[in-house]
């Protein structure tokens, strides 16, 4: 199988693969503690980018890759990946709730495995397809998780949709409220 066919996969499953993560993650909590609680700091920073980042994005995300035009405003301005950097932090706080180890190195492989070296390249791939001056120059200036460059306050604004927000992203708000509170609950069973 070739590594497109694959991303194509890893794209369409990703939402499965983050909830069978997130049961390892139950699974390797021990029981009776909880690792610090400012491991709700990445969680509630995570959720937030993620909020930004969806009600950004003009369509709603599914289980093909599509775009009909290149968003680089709001958190795209910063990341490429707004989206799955949300997710990494929530992921590093569900670890740091957990209180293992094992979780958080799973994570980290998880993590580069699936976003690293299947989806993003495919998403990327779709992008600079699609969009191949517009995308090039943005990747000049902005990097996958990371501002390469200082984004303006006229990119940071933009266009911005709470009825997509909400349509795109309320599954991931209630996975991430009910995940973060069965991590939590560990302390007693």
């Amino acid at each position: 199988m070739n590594l497109d066919r694959m991303g194509s996969l890893a794209f369409r499953f990703r939402g499965g693969v983050w909830t069978l993560f997130f049961l390892l993650v139950l699974f390797l909590s021990r029981p009776g503690t909880t690792g610090p609680l400012y491991g709700l700091v990445p969680v509630a920073l995570g959720q937030g980018i993620r909020f930004w980042a969806a009600g950004t994005i003009r369509q709603y995300r599914g289980e093909e890759v599509g775009a009909e035009g290149l968003v680089t405003w709001g958190p795209y301005s910063i990341a490429r990946n707004p989206l799955y950097l949300g997710n990494a932090l929530i992921g590093a706080g569900w670890c740091v709730l957990s209180g293992s180890v094992a979780a958080f190195i799973i994570f980290s492989a998880v993590f580069a495995f699936l976003y690293l070296m299947l989806v993003i390249p495919y998403e990327e791939s779709f992008l600079r397809k699609n969009f191949p001056v517009d995308f090039a120059r943005y990747s000049e200036r902005v990097g996958r998780f990371f501002p390469l460059k200082a984004p303006s306050l006229a990119e940071l604004r933009g266009p911005f949709d709470k009825d997509v927000l909400w349509r795109s992203e309320r599954h991931s708000l209630w996975v991430t409220l009910a995940g973060t509170l069965l991590i939590l609950s560990r302390r007693w069973w």
